[in-house]
């Protein structure tokens, strides 16, 4: 689903504000990579991981339960000295929306129906754990992270 994505092993510059294996931290994309270089370097995070927290969600597509590993949690304090805890997805913009009907229904269209259909019921669950929780879960795409999105992906 994803060309041109990168894998790697992030090396921690600070490991105390680590929650998780600091020898096992995984990214999935270059846009991950630059979260947690900010997460990791930045002194308003008191303390972040990456797929440490999982949400269970019933799958709209065989109605089964499965495991979501959300890409971070943060916490961080703000400028007043308020704690926000926070757990953060990062996508393209372009997976955050239900995709838009070509002339012809072709595989990659309904494929990309299906995966927005996942993670809609994956996004679902975690508003309702976060709010349970007085955590707030957001969805950072491209746009939020200041990268310019040249190749649609």
């Amino acid at each position: 689903m994803y060309k041109n994505t990168y894998k790697g092993r992030y090396r921690i510059t600070n490991p105390s504000k680590y929650r998780g294996d600091i020898n096992n931290v995984i990214y999935r994309s270059l846009w991950e990579l630059k979260f947690m270089k900010w997460c990791d370097l930045n002194n308003s995070v008191i303390e972040w991981g990456s797929e440490v927290i999982v949400i269970p969600y019933v799958s709209p597509i065989d109605k089964k339960i499965h495991r979501h590993f959300v890409d971070f949690y943060i916490k961080i304090k703000n400028k007043h000295g308020i704690v926000q805890k926070y757990l953060i997805e990062i996508k393209p913009e372009r997976f955050t929306k239900p995709p838009e009907q070509p002339k012809k229904k072709t595989k990659r269209f309904l494929d990309e129906v299906l995966q927005y259909a996942v993670n809609d019921a994956k996004w679902k669950a975690a508003f309702e754990f976060c709010e349970d929780r007085k955590i707030q879960f957001m969805i950072l795409t491209e746009k939020d992270l200041g990268i310019e999105n040249k190749h649609g992906n």
